[in-house]
């Protein structure tokens, strides 16, 4: 009665292949977006400092404008 059960070998099937395969890359789409989407908020933070120094840039020479012209206005 000392009967023993066989092993088997495990084995990968097709569907469990071809999902392994999706999963990989689906995971290296979402590597790829994440990079893209990194790079994006850099260019975006650059582009809103450039916006921020233009807009004092213009506030910077209107004020001086004022100050011109009541410094020519009063002798």
């Amino acid at each position: 009665m000392g009967e023993t059960r066989p092993t088997f070998e495990t084995f990968e099937c097709a569907p469990g292949l071809r999902l392994e395969a999706q999963e990989r890359v689906a995971k290296l789409q979402f590597d790829a977006l994440d990079t893209r989407l990194h790079r994006i908020e850099g260019l975006i933070e650059r582009l809103e400092r450039r916006l921020w120094l233009t807009v004092y840039g213009v506030a910077a020479v209107i004020l001086a404008q004022v100050v011109q012209g009541f410094v020519t206005a009063t002798p």
